[in-house]
């Protein structure tokens, strides 16, 4: 076998399988930085020896095996300190355990995603450590998805790791009565994932988008009493069953008002819907039952072709006032275009233009410059359209853009 191939089949297991592979370890190393460590070391030595030996039949058992030999010999050597205090001692085995017993914990996965959440472990890093350390994905992604600097998140997570090995602190499987308590940083988490293999310039998204949905039924199925849970899975039926029409035949990205309804999935907006129905019986409305609220707007506003942007503003209103998010607000300028008009909208969006997370944000700009040109602001809407073009990282949506600009502007390049 050629080292390309070998490579390619690689860094193919590591897309897929790399959460998994570290749930394993760190059931053994009970250490975050240290399984992923050993992981590395086990994939570089996949690439030394499968292009020699062939690809074995069970290639995440093989790296797995791998890694925990690499473990033994640290041990061995005494060069990982392992804490010995009792209690950790009977909490070693935890996650191996949960995730044995398909009732309470049917994916491994869900075991290392609950132990992330550690109320001893920063609550700002908890969701991105999940991220990293259960889905793979990369700290500059994980960045762009809350909205820092890559190196702020890498900062971030480098000292949740440390902190986590420095205090002792258990990567242990909580009681399912403490797991609600413990819920939204992994739903946000999964939102953000989801989030990220929706963006399909980002590789990997046709894994990591199926593993959010996978991993939020899950949980709802897990926690049937958490709307939240429902909501969010509801909130990505209803994308997903839009993913085939948001490109034409050419590959060209086509926004959801000129999608073809008739590829939209009705099945999985029928599952949506049915979940959405039923967490908004089951108690206060949060977050995701809002997000998942909006999609449901726009969808029957194309399906039925009523006049659904007075709701869907109202629902901004409501999620704006709940998380003060940016983004939000930026969502909801470009609904109430619709309904005030343009001036309206950009007069909304000047509380946030100051906001230092737009300014690398490509959304912010594709909005403002769009709704600049509505309102007849030629200029201004051209320079946004540029800054966003050079934000784009799908190329897809980067060509939508620069015809957009080149109708207005015939000497854009």
């Amino acid at each position: 076998m050629s080292g390309d191939k070998a490579r390619r089949i690689v860094e193919r297991i590591a897309r897929e399988s790399y959460g998994r592979l570290v749930a394993l370890l760190v059931a053994r190393t009970r250490d975050v930085a240290s399984a992923e460590d050993i992981l590395a070391e086990a994939f570089t030595a996949a690439l030394e020896q499968w292009p020699i030996e062939g690809v074995p039949t069970n290639p995440d058992g093989w790296l797995v095996t791998v890694a925990k030999r690499r473990h033994a010999d640290l041990l061995r050597r005494g060069q990982v300190q392992m804490n010995g205090e009792p209690h950790l001692q009977m909490l070693a085995a935890e996650i191996e355990d949960a995730s044995r017993v398909s009732d309470e914990l049917p994916d491994r996965r869900l075991a290392l995603m609950f132990a992330c959440t550690h109320p001893l472990i920063e609550r700002g890093a908890r969701s991105p450590l999940i991220l990293q350390t259960v889905l793979g994905i990369s700290a500059k992604a994980i960045a762009s998805a809350f909205l820092v600097s890559p190196a702020s998140m890498s900062q971030r997570l480098v000292r949740a790791k440390s902190h986590i090995k420095e205090s002792g602190i258990p990567f242990s499987v909580p009681d399912q009565s403490e797991m609600p308590e413990r819920l939204n940083a992994v739903l946000e988490a999964l939102y953000a994932a989801y989030s990220t293999g929706w963006d399909e310039a980002y590789e990997g998204a046709s894994e990591l988008a199926p593993e959010a949905i996978w991993l939020s039924g899950l949980i709802s199925k897990l926690l049937p009493e958490e709307p939240e849970a429902r909501a969010l899975l509801a909130m990505m039926l209803y994308a997903e069953a839009r993913r085939n029409a948001r490109r034409d035949r050419e590959g060209s990205y086509v926004p959801i008002e000129l999608q073809d309804v008739a590829l939209w999935d009705r099945i999985q907006i029928s599952k949506a819907e049915k979940l959405l129905h039923a967490c908004n019986r089951s108690g206060p409305t949060g977050r995701y039952q809002l997000e998942a609220a909006i999609q449901s707007a726009h969808i029957a506003q194309r399906l039925t072709g009523a006049n659904c942007w007075p709701a869907i503003v109202s629902l901004y209103d409501h999620l704006v006032s709940m998380t003060n998010s940016p983004v939000a607000v930026l969502n909801r300028a470009a609904a109430l275009a619709e309904v005030a008009g343009p001036d309206a909208a950009l007069a909304e969006l000047s509380g946030i233009s100051t906001d230092k997370r737009m300014l690398g944000y490509q959304p912010y700009w594709a909005t403002l410059g769009l709704l600049n040109l509505r309102a007849g602001n030629i200029g201004a809407g051209c320079e946004a359209l540029r800054v966003a073009i050079g934000l784009s990282t799908d190329s897809a949506v980067r060509q939508h853009l620069r015809l957009r600009l080149q109708s207005t502007d015939p000497t854009a390049g």
